[in-house]
């Protein structure tokens, strides 16, 4: 800081107009009042004037001795008002920078001897407000202006500007060039000034010394930049983005960019190093506290694609901001010392011979020269070391990718940095696949290394990948064919309830009888397929139970032996204490007697059918995890036949719907995909294994079923006893039947008016809601659809039982019961009726629910 020098004496102003000036209007109209007394007052007596003239003095007295005191104690000035305030006076004539006062019509009232001395003005020289006195100086032409604009509206405004002395016209060699800062800011005049409009202050001061050292140190910015630009180190500097802000020249040539696109800021640090690279210094950066220092070994990728190994020295700024770099990054290439290289070496053996991937080097040839363990467990250990049979990289793979690994080696040799790894089928090995990286190796003189090679085992990956895609795309397939399974019920529904009307209109001797029924079998058909459908896309109803696999096989091995024929032979292979699974037996035997048929065809010159039973626990389980299986216990069902097994690509969509390799007419193409939904369902899994001439095997996983401490052993349920429909189907009551599919609600509707009930037809929830009201719940059933638009049948049930607790309730439905149950309460009671059903099983379901 430098010291500011007091003044020696006070200064003098350089202009003072501001003492308050007098009027002369008031004291000619004051003499002119007293003469006009006089001579009235000359003009009457005496006696009558005398008491006027005493009075006139007397006020001049008063008044007179007023003023008086009001001057001894300072409330009137006489003559100038200079000295009314001595000290703001000083303060402002003493101040370094210029000050001037002037009114709005530029009259200057005041002016200090430092806006003299700025202005160069002598003392004889009128002193004038910046706006005028620069007025003729072409270098601030478009400042001056703008001040003087600013002055005129009343708002304050400051520019500052360089200029030559004042007085030349051009600047002289060896002149130092002038900074000034004007500024001009309005200023209130007092109310009693006598002044019409506000005063306008103007500053000058002269900041040449302040710009001198800004231009200074500018200049040593502008050395310091060239010194980086050519230093023989690389330095650049990176935010937190990792966009580049700085590049400097030694680095741009190494690379071989342009600096252009450095200062465009559109390059990244991954234009200059490979996505890792960027991660790793992006990382480092948000780790790093300000002022620490980091180094890194990694390869840059120039500008035609070769690698440029450097070491970066990373270091953070010790006093940044939000708003500054995120790195500052310095990179050298100079390798260090004897002691630093033996030490990196030991660092780099360390890291490749404990490397979980398996590394190797290559030479230009493509022939292995140097491997880690990890590169011996996953190709074996005839690349280990310098091997005689000289192994290539090529030697290793498929035909497809050897081909590929010449063709990265080659990308390699060249210097390429980002080359795509490749991925690989393994040479004598087919089920196992791995992917290759190669990157290129900067070799030294005697050296014969060209591309360090990086390879994973990816076998595993791909197979969860290929069941990943393939759980995909049944669950897709699963979803369509339930909604398809929920339309064809309704349909099917609509045809097996008209084909009843028709029958009863007609007696077995009439011709179209038959016809008639033989649509009704047909529709019944048909309903078998979509019930199919429903067991795929696991959305069937499902009576789980607490099963003995070995009792079930036993007792199902009769039926079995018919279904086979004589020219089969059946074979059941049950382990000893085989664990209790929980299923639906039902559906439990479906699975088995579709794996049974499935491989009676296959076999159609005869063979042997295996049946096998087995525990499986869950060490046994990990190695199912390639087929999504998750570890646990598990009870296995294994089918096995001698028949002629299938291809991939049949295996790929053998449990799709309607996909079948039989002649047309001797399948549905749904019997293996109701495997797949059923075992879903169950919470199990299905493993196919077959290969052309070699047979098949299916293997089904059902989970172990493990009773829980306290929780009663559950019983076996009976087998269904088909309940005898009651021979009298009429009855009486108001049905509230809410359908939104218009061919069933018309069926249901008059095959219950025909019953004897009185029928309320509802085509929504919604509509149900007002039509239930409407009969002050005077209701005795509802036969309700589940799924309908605006509201399905649970949330009407809710709304119904909130006003009436007791109604009683039929859902039907295309979808299992199951599908909705779980969403509701167990304490809700209703009854179910799967759709299609025929006239006869929705007169007898709806007798049913209103006799309890």
């Amino acid at each position: 800081m430098t010291d500011i020098d007091a003044p020696s004496r006070y200064a003098e102003p350089a202009a003072d107009q501001s003492g308050r000036g007098g009027n002369v209007a008031l004291v000619v109209a004051l003499a002119l009042g007293l003469a006009v007394a006089a001579v009235g007052l000359a003009m009457i007596s005496r006696e009558m004037a005398e008491p006027f003239v005493l009075a006139i003095l007397g006020a001049l007295a008063v008044v007179g001795v007023f003023c008086l005191f009001a001057g001894a104690v300072g409330i009137l000035h006489f003559g100038q008002t200079q000295a009314r305030n001595d000290v703001t006076k000083a303060f402002v004539d003493n101040l370094p920078q210029g000050a001037l006062i002037a009114d709005q019509s530029g009259r200057v009232l005041y002016a200090n001897e430092s806006y003299r001395n700025l202005l160069g003005l002598e003392p004889d020289m009128v002193v004038q407000a910046p706006d005028r006195a620069f007025a003729g100086n072409s270098f601030l032409a478009e400042q001056i202006f703008r001040l003087s604009r600013a002055a005129q509206q009343g708002r304050a405004l400051r520019e500052e500007f360089r200029l030559p002395p004042l007085g030349e016209a051009e600047e002289e060699p060896g002149v130092r060039p002038r900074w000034f800062r004007i500024s001009v800011q309005p200023m209130p005049s007092e109310p009693d000034s006598g002044r019409k409009g506000g005063l306008v202050v103007w500053q000058v001061d002269e900041v040449t010394a302040d710009r001198e050292r800004q231009e200074a140190g500018f200049e040593k910015v502008q050395q310091a930049i060239a010194y980086l630009d050519n230093a023989p180190a690389g330095f650049f500097t990176a935010d937190g983005e990792g966009t580049i802000d700085y590049l400097n020249a030694t680095l741009a040539q190494w690379l071989g960019l342009d600096l252009a696109d450095a200062a465009s800021g559109q390059l990244k640090l991954a234009n200059i190093m490979s996505e890792d690279g960027a991660a790793l210094i992006a990382r480092a950066g948000r780790g790093a506290a300000h002022g620490d220092t980091r180094r890194f070994d990694i390869d840059l990728v120039k500008a035609d694609g070769t690698t440029l190994p450097v070491r970066i020295l990373h270091c953070l700024p010790r006093y940044g901001g939000n708003g500054g770099l995120a790195h500052a990054l310095v990179l050298n290439r100079a390798p260090g010392g004897a002691e630093e290289a033996a030490a990196a070496e030991l660092r780099f053996a360390r890291l490749f011979n404990s490397a979980p991937i398996a590394i190797a080097t290559v030479d230009r040839e493509g022939i292995i020269s140097t491997t880690n363990a990890a590169f011996v467990r996953l190709f074996g250990r005839a690349v280990d070391g310098v091997p005689a049979r000289k192994v290539t990289l090529a030697d290793l793979a498929d035909a497809d990718g050897a081909e590929a690994l010449r063709k990265a080696l080659d990308a390699a040799i060249a210097g390429q940095g980002l080359i795509e790894p490749v991925d690989i089928a393994f040479e004598g090995d087919k089920e196992r696949s791995g992917r290759v990286y190669l990157s290129p190796v900067e070799r030294a003189e005697g050296e014969s290394e060209a591309a360090i090679a990086y390879a994973i085992d990816t076998t595993q990956q791909r197979a969860l990948e290929m069941q990943i895609a393939q759980s995909q795309k049944m669950q897709a397939i699963g979803q369509l064919a339930g909604g398809i399974a929920h339309d064809f019920n309704n349909m099917l529904t609509a045809i097996i309830g008209f084909s009843d009307f028709l029958l009863m209109n007609h007696r077995p001797t009439d011709p179209a009888f038959q016809d008639i029924m033989n649509i009704k079998q047909n529709a019944n058909r048909a309903a078998g397929l979509v019930r199919q459908l429903l067991a795929f896309s696991r959305q069937q109803t499902l009576r789980p139970e607490r099963l003995q696999l070995g009792d079930v096989l036993s007792e199902l091995s009769i039926l079995l032996g018919r279904l086979l024929g004589e020219n089969i032979e059946l074979k059941l292979d049950s382990g000893s204490d085989i664990w209790p699974v929980k299923a639906d037996l039902h559906q439990f035997e479906q699975v088995i007697i579709n794996l049974a048929v499935n491989a009676r065809d296959a076999m159609p010159n005869g063979g042997k059918l295996v049946i096998r039973t087995a525990n499986v626990g869950e060490r046994d389980s990990l190695e199912l995890g390639q087929h999504r299986v998750p570890p646990g216990e598990y009870v296995l069902i294994e089918v096995s036949d001698t028949g002629t097994g299938m291809a991939p690509e049949v295996m790929e969509k053998m449990f799709e719907p309607f996909f079948s390799t039989k002649e047309v007419g001797r399948g549905t193409g749904l019997g293996l995909s109701t495997v797949y939904g059923i075992v879903k369902q169950t919470g199990g899994h299905v493993i196919p294994d077959s290969e052309l001439g070699r047979g098949t095997v299916m293997r089904v996983y059902l989970p172990r079923y493990v009773e829980v401490a306290g929780e009663a052993e559950p019983a076996r349920a009976p087998a269904p006893v088909r309940r005898e429909q009651p021979k009298d189907l009429t009855g009486r009551g108001t049905v509230l039947l809410v359908e939104d599919e218009d061919a069933v609600r018309s069926f249901a509707a008059r095959a219950l008016g025909q019953r004897g009930y009185h029928v309320l037809e509802a085509t929504t929830g919604t509509e149900a809601l007002e039509m239930f009201t409407s009969y002050n719940g005077d209701v005795d059933l509802v036969v309700s659809d589940v799924v309908m638009p605006e509201m399905d049948g649970p949330t009407l049930m809710k709304h119904l039982r909130s006003e009436r607790p007791d109604v009683k309730i039929i859902f039907i439905s295309g979808y299992a019961e199951d599908a909705f149950r779980r969403n509701l309460s167990d304490k809700e009671d209703f009854m179910f009726l799967q759709k299609p059903f025929d006239l006869k099983e929705l007169a007898a379901a709806v007798k049913a629910a209103l006799q309890g």
